[in-house]
């Protein structure tokens, strides 16, 4: 009788802690965002989002032939301003209006010398449906990224990741790179 209320007991004081486990993310299946990587523009490298440590990150879908375009230069000038804390990384998507039609390398020629984009681009991605790269599903899916979850609707939406690497913010491709919305987490 002693050693069944022992069991008993012992059954009482773990469950809670049990059933609380159950909820906490699962470390084979979640991912940190310093845990990604993904090719860049040119295929020449591999961007390690590990590398990118100790500074926010910004993470936008770009496109060269949109009406937000306009935006490289304000995300070039955000770069510039925060250096020492920022990154700004472009993902290339022909998803909205087939506005991403090129290849890379006219992407990236494309760039420099319309806008002088000098920030990281990657390789040309889906940021929705069924073939969404996986940093895409990351910043858009709460039980990902433990944060919020966004629907990409269009070109240059912007997602900030903290120096953690964790989930820090979302806005839309209405928001000016240089907005006070973004700008007040970079202070």
């Amino acid at each position: 009788m002693k050693n069944t209320f022992k069991y008993i007991l012992t059954a009482l004081v773990l469950l809670p802690v049990v059933y609380a486990f159950s909820f906490m993310p699962n470390s084979k299946t979640e991912k940190h965002f310093h845990q990604f990587k993904i090719q860049s523009l040119t295929g020449g490298k591999t961007i390690d989002m590990a590398q990118l440590k100790g500074k926010y990150v910004l993470c936008v879908n770009v496109a060269s032939y949109c009406g937000y375009t306009k935006q490289y230069t304000a995300l070039i000038n955000l770069q510039k301003r925060y250096a020492s804390k920022l990154v700004v990384l472009g993902f290339p998507c022909n998803q909205f209006g087939e506005q991403e039609p090129g290849t890379p390398s006219e992407i990236s020629s494309f760039c420099k010398k319309t806008y002088g984009v000098n920030f990281m681009l990657t390789e040309k991605i889906d940021v929705k449906g069924s073939a969404q790269h996986p940093i895409y599903k990351w910043l858009t899916d709460a039980k990902l990224n433990l944060k919020e979850s966004h629907e990409v609707k269009w070109n240059f939406n912007k997602f900030l990741i903290d120096p953690s690497g964790n989930w820090l913010a979302y806005f839309p491709s209405s928001t000016d790179p240089l907005d006070e919305a973004i700008i007040q987490y970079l202070k």
